[in-house]
């Protein structure tokens, strides 16, 4: 009896998906800098910052968190092929993955490092760093079976505004910082990307557009460091070919207990990836591949938990810039071969060789066309009507931008907020609560003004109870340094339940104004 092909059919039927194509180079190199990037400014803060032993986060930590990379970025690619294969259709990109930005900087500073201080153990510091993140792997899997109860009820614009404060005040603005701290090779390697994957110049000899950013932007770090430019040369310290393969332990278990202080500090950077996946896929959905939230999740909560049990210690994630990744050309390809560069070229010691070669300033650019890409794409696909629901989402991004740099010189001047005068202590309260939990508060916010618009009054009203409710746990607007979570009693600061009252009477305003509206 012969086989009646479908579009999950064998090849056979018909369809033949081309997964890797010219595209995907690009899309490679973007997703493969931006993980070298990334993995770079961990093993500078921890070694540089910290001082933990090299050994240690290259021959531990760095291939530890490049296992779940490279379980993410494979199930991401088969996810791709499969979807290509349904619809019948060639133009299909997977959704890329890598390490998690926030929780990086995060979790250096406010679990590996202090736990190195704490105890100068480098199995002690592995073991607790792993059950960290094992923990956050857990939460993770459990809220990826309500991703797709979330974005139902949530506006597509109210996600995209979230994705579009990000990645201008963070994902843009701190490799700017970096360009203009080291402006030659920089700016090179900059200009390469906003004439080509902004402006679509091709270069000559059709070399990839992210190959000729680095190299010509490198060369011209090269030369000016040998004219004796002057600035700093971010360059980690040089490191040698080495295998260090990773393997299950159960050190993770032995550092549960010794874990769980800093589990509320790492639970938010776990549920805000969840949002930050479920933005994710709705911006995927916007470009024409509509992928299952719930997979897309645990696909993301499966990688982090295996990460933590090959001794990774930051999470991973779906990556913000679908659109710009299928806007360079890529299939499915890219997210396949950067899964293989960053799990072999970290358990080779190749990873750790490159970072001691390539500028920061330059590996950085690329980031910057994926930020201005993230944003245009919410400005394109929002109605005019709604673009105030996308500008007031800025708000709490930039103060987390803000806070970032104050927490930074003060720790730079062993300066505690306490020590400040009083009318600086006020502003930095505010500013951290303002910061704290800011892509929910972002998109909440977003989301209140687009039912504002649309007149959906009840909805407005129950955004207002919601977040009262989650400032009053410190899922927003937690009044702590660390951003911990807390259970609402008699030690909580008043400035907390005042915010939560102003929110409770808000919604109750703006309930009775578009009641009584006489127009309406």
């Amino acid at each position: 009896m012969s086989r009646i092909p479908t579009a999950d059919g064998p090849e056979s039927a018909g369809f033949r998906y081309r997964w890797l194509t010219a595209g995907d180079v690009n899309g490679f190199f973007a997703l493969a800098v931006d993980n070298l990037a990334l993995l770079a400014g961990m093993s500078a803060i921890l070694t540089g910052v910290f001082h933990l032993p090299a050994s240690l986060v290259f021959g531990r930590m760095v291939p530890g968190t490049a296992v779940g990379v490279l379980l993410g970025d494979l199930a991401y690619t088969a996810m791709a092929l499969r979807l290509a294969r349904r619809e019948r259709r060639q133009d299909v990109c997977a959704m890329p993955f890598g390490v998690d930005t926030p929780s990086m900087f995060g979790l250096c500073f406010g679990v590996i490092g202090p736990a190195w201080l704490a105890t100068g153990d480098a199995d002690r510091t592995l073991a607790i760093g792993s059950a960290v993140l094992a923990i956050m792997g857990v939460v993770k899997i459990v809220a990826a079976f309500f991703g797709d109860w979330v974005r139902r009820s949530l506006p597509r614009s109210a996600l995209l505004a979230a994705l579009s404060a990000v990645a201008i005040a963070l994902i843009c603005f701190f490799p700017m910082a970096k360009i203009i701290g080291e402006p030659v090779g920089g700016l090179v390697a900059l200009g390469v990307v906003l004439s080509t994957l902004i402006a679509g110049r091709r270069l000559l000899f059709r070399v990839p557009a992210v190959i000729g950013a680095v190299l010509l932007g490198a060369a011209a770090w090269g030369a000016a460091r040998a004219l004796g430019a002057p600035g700093p040369a971010t360059l980690l310290s040089a490191a040698g070919l080495h295998w260090a393969l990773p393997w299950p332990t159960r050190l993770w278990l032995d550092g549960l207990p010794a874990a769980l202080p800093y589990v509320a500090l790492a639970v938010p950077f776990a549920l805000a990836t969840l949002v930050g996946g479920i933005d994710n896929t709705e911006s995927a959905a916007v470009a024409g591949d509509r992928y299952p939230t719930r997979d897309i999740l645990l696909v993301e909560g499966v990688a982090t938990l295996t990460a933590a049990l090959f001794g990774g210690v930051v999470q991973n994630t779906p990556y913000i810039g679908h659109p710009a990744y299928k806007r360079m050309g890529s299939r499915a390809g890219y997210t396949a071969a950067t899964g293989l560069f960053i799990g072999i070229g970290a358990f080779s010691g190749v990873i750790g060789l490159l970072l001691s070669w390539l500028p920061e300033s330059v590996l950085v650019s690329v980031l910057v066309f994926i930020g201005l890409e993230i944003s245009a794409q919410a400005f394109r696909e929002t109605d005019r009507d709604h673009l105030a629901a996308i500008a007031i989402a800025f708000i709490p991004a930039i103060a987390e931008l803000v806070l970032i740099n104050w927490n930074s010189l003060l720790g730079a001047l062993q300066l505690a907020p306490d020590r400040l005068p009083l009318p600086q202590q006020s502003s930095y309260r505010a500013l951290t609560m303002l910061a704290n939990g800011f892509i929910v508060s972002a998109m909440l916010w977003s989301t209140l003004v687009v039912d504002l618009i649309d007149r959906r009054r009840g909805r407005a009203l129950a955004v207002c109870i919601l977040a009262a409710g989650l400032t009053l746990f410190g899922v927003i607007h937690s009044p702590y340094a660390d951003g911990r979570l807390f259970v609402p009693d008699g030690s909580v600061p008043p400035s907390t339940w005042a915010l939560s009252a102003g929110y409770l009477l808000m919604g109750v305003v703006t309930w009775a104004i578009d009641r009584f509206d006489p127009s309406g």
